[in-house]
């Protein structure tokens, strides 16, 4: 397996969420995409050439960071967003860091972290309803509905289940158009089907593995049902895992070669540690979402995990036996 082979088989999978994007939110979201993609890439070739490194955009690195960071980016933003983003996220959070492979932070969830606190208004009320219906597959009102919402999280977290039905439907239709895609949210994080999917096809491929994904979801939705409601046991597990970026994170972000372990009880202690941090953030914390935090502070813990389980040497150290 190369960089360039790996690289270009998860743009693939990302593709997906991306068209699907596009049906829902409008032909703004692929534009939003193709300038995050382009200036990542711009910015990894300008970078490479200041520094007097080989230019290695062909391999799909940074393809795949700008998909990423778009990805995380709500779908009414202004154009420029995703450019000050992808600076950020190529040139702070990887080649300064010493480039591909030496990176301590995912980069593009540095970019979306930057681009919360710089500009938090934007990042954080951005949203549209969607396009389409995608029960009765009609156009919302007669025509393109582009009127700025709530996300799920939101309206879970500061008014609860009750307003969440009111707002989105009955339960039953939450899970299957959350499931499918039909929900607010940032430009590709929406439809766990086609992310699962993605996830599945990289899976066989062998180039990720169970440990992480599973983890990061199966800690998030038994510590939401147990800690998630006014009393115990009343929070809603399906909800939590369907909603917001955590199957994107789960299954794009948190497994980078370079930012988690290789070590399996690693990777499994690394992705309970992101669900815990989410959890934490998203009840106790004033933000709704928070996958990418969970995610960046476990990244620094990889190398430490890493070490800790790395398999016992069995043959006796070079000249004990004579």
């Amino acid at each position: 397996m190369s960089v360039e082979r790996i690289m270009w088989t998860v743009v693939v999978c990302l593709l997906p969420p991306l068209i699907l994007s596009v049906f829902v939110f409008g032909i703004q979201t692929l534009f939003i995409t193709l300038v995050s993609v382009a200036s990542c890439a711009a910015t990894e070739a300008v970078t490479q050439k200041l520094l007097h490194r080989p230019i290695t955009i062909r391999d799909g690195s940074a393809v795949v960071t700008g998909l990423l960071l778009a990805y995380v980016i709500p779908p009414a933003v202004s154009f420029w967003i995703p450019i000050l983003g992808a600076v950020m996220s190529i040139y702070i959070a990887k080649h300064l860091l010493g480039g591909i492979g030496f990176n301590i932070f995912n980069p593009a969830l540095i970019g979306r972290a930057f681009l919360v606190a710089t500009f938090p208004v934007a990042m954080t009320s951005a949203w549209l309803v969607p396009i389409r219906d995608f029960s009765i597959f009609k156009y919302a009102g007669g025509g393109i509905d582009a009127v700025s919402t709530a996300t799920p999280l939101y309206v879970l977290k500061h008014y609860g289940m009750a307003e969440v039905t009111a707002r989105f439907g009955s339960t039953l239709k939450i899970y299957g158009d959350f499931f499918l895609g039909w929900q607010p949210g940032c430009i590709g994080e929406t439809s766990a089907l086609l992310l699962i999917l993605g996830g599945l096809f990289l899976l066989y491929k062998g180039y990720i593995t169970w440990h992480i994904p599973v983890s990061i979801l199966f800690t998030v939705g038994l510590l939401t049902w147990v800690f998630g409601g006014d009393k115990p046991f009343t929070g809603d597990p399906i909800l939590a895992v369907i909603s917001g970026g955590l199957m994107l994170g789960a299954i794009f972000m948190a497994t980078d070669y370079v930012t988690s372990p290789t070590q399996p009880t690693a990777k499994l202690i690394f992705g309970a540690g992101i669900g815990i941090l989410t959890v934490l953030i998203r009840l106790k914390g004033g933000y709704p979402e928070g996958i990418c935090y969970a995610i960046l502070l476990m990244n620094p813990l990889a190398p430490a995990l890493e070490g800790w389980f790395r398999p016992k040497r069995f043959a006796p150290p070079k000249g004990a036996v004579k």
